[in-house]
C-alpha cells in the first residue's frame, strides 16, 4: 500500500481508502470487508454521522489501527450542537478521539466563524486530531480556512472520478499549491461508469488494464491517486471488493496511459452526477422545506 501526506501534517494515510456512505445495514462480509482492507495496508476509513454506518465502522476497526474520518451533518454546525454531535460520533464509533472531523457541507444560515470556533475546541479537547470540510468550493474553502484562528484544514472531501471532473477546474490546482489533501469520494461516479453510455471509455480503461493485468475499475482508482495530494475512498461491501480495490493502488500508469485517459475524458466527462440521497437526508431536506 503506498500513503500520503495528510495535508501538512506529517501523518500517513492509505492512497486507497475505505467510504461508507450508502454501505447499508451491517452483515458479516461487511464488517469482513473493513478487517479485510486493513490487513492489507488500508489505514483510512470515511464515514458521517448521517450515514448511520458509525456502528458498524467502530464494530470494524475495534482492537485495529485506523485513521477514522467521520463527519458532522449541517443540521448541527452551531457551537453546541458541533461539540454534541462528535460526542455522539464518538460514542457509536466507540473511540476517545476521531483522526478527521469534517463539515459534511457548507451551510449558509449559520456564521463558519461559529462552527469553526467548535471545530478548535474538539481539537483543543483531544477529540479530533484534524480538522475537514466536504464538498466546499474553492471560496468556501478559503472562507472557512479563514475562519480557523490556530489551526489549518487538512482537508477537503469531494466527488472527483473519471468521469466526474469538476474539481480541477479551480479547487484542485488550490488544493495542490496549499498542500491540502483532496479525498475522491464517489471514484466510480456512483456506479454510472460502468453503465452501457460510457462503453467507450470503459473498453479504453480496459485495454489499458490488459498492460498492467488490471480491471478498468483499478486503472480508474490508480488514475485518481497518480494525482498529486489526491486520495480516493471507494465503498467495499465484501471482503473481495476490498482486495480489488487495494489491488488498484501496487502499480503506477505510464503517463501516456494518464494522458490517454485525460483525452477521453475531455469527450466524455459531465459535471458532478445528481447526488442518490439516503432516506435520512431524503426526510431532512423536505422538513428543512417546510
Amino acid at each position: 500500500m503506498i500513503f500520503k501526506e495528510l495535508g501538512k501534517t506529517g501523518e500517513k494515510i492509505s492512497v486507497i481508502g475505505l467510504g461508507s456512505w450508502d454501505l447499508g445495514e451491517r452483515t458479516d462480509d461487511k464488517i469482513s470487508a473493513i478487517k479485510t482492507a486493513l490487513s492489507l495496508g488500508v489505514n483510512f476509513i470515511d464515514t458521517a454521522e448521517i450515514y448511520g454506518t458509525e456502528p458498524l465502522v467502530g464494530e470494524a476497526i475495534k482492537n485495529e489501527n485506523a485513521f477514522i474520518a467521520t463527519k458532522v451533518w449541517t443540521n448541527h454546525f452551531h457551537y453546541d450542537d458541533v461539540i454534541k454531535a462528535c460526542d455522539g460520533s464518538l460514542q457509536k464509533l466507540g473511540v476517545k478521539q476521531v483522526g478527521l472531523y469534517q463539515l459534511h457541507w457548507p451551510n449558509k444560515s449559520v456564521d463558519i466563524k461559529e462552527t469553526m470556533r467548535a471545530m478548535e475546541k474538539l481539537v483543543d479537547d483531544g477529540k479530533v486530531r484534524y480538522i475537514g470540510v466536504s464538498n466546499f468550493d474553492k471560496k468556501q474553502f478559503i472562507e472557512a480556512q479563514n475562519s480557523l484562528s490556530k489551526y489549518d484544514i487538512v482537508s477537503n472531501q469531494v466527488e472527483y472520478s473519471v468521469l466526474v471532473r469538476d474539481p480541477e477546474a479551480e479547487l484542485l490546482p488550490y488544493l495542490q499549491k496549499e498542500h491540502v489533501t483532496l479525498i475522491a469520494y464517489s471514484p466510480f461516479g456512483k456506479g454510472v461508469l460502468f453503465k452501457p453510455k460510457y462503453k467507450k471509455l470503459t473498453d479504453v480503461l480496459s485495454n489499458i488494464g490488459k498492460k498492467y493485468g488490471k480491471t478498468a475499475a483499478q486503472v480508474a482508482l490508480n488514475w485518481l491517486i497518480s494525482k498529486d495530494e489526491v486520495v480516493a475512498i471507494p465503498k467495499a461491501s465484501t471482503p473481495a471488493h476490498a482486495v480489488d480495490d487495494v489491488q488498484s493502488s501496487d502499480f503506477s500508469l505510464e503517463q501516456a496511459d494518464v494522458s490517454a485517459i485525460d483525452y477521453l475524458n475531455k469527450k466524455f466527462k459531465r459535471k458532478s452526477l445528481k447526488r442518490k440521497i439516503h432516506p435520512v437526508l431524503h426526510v431532512y431536506n423536505l422538513l428543512k422545506r417546510r
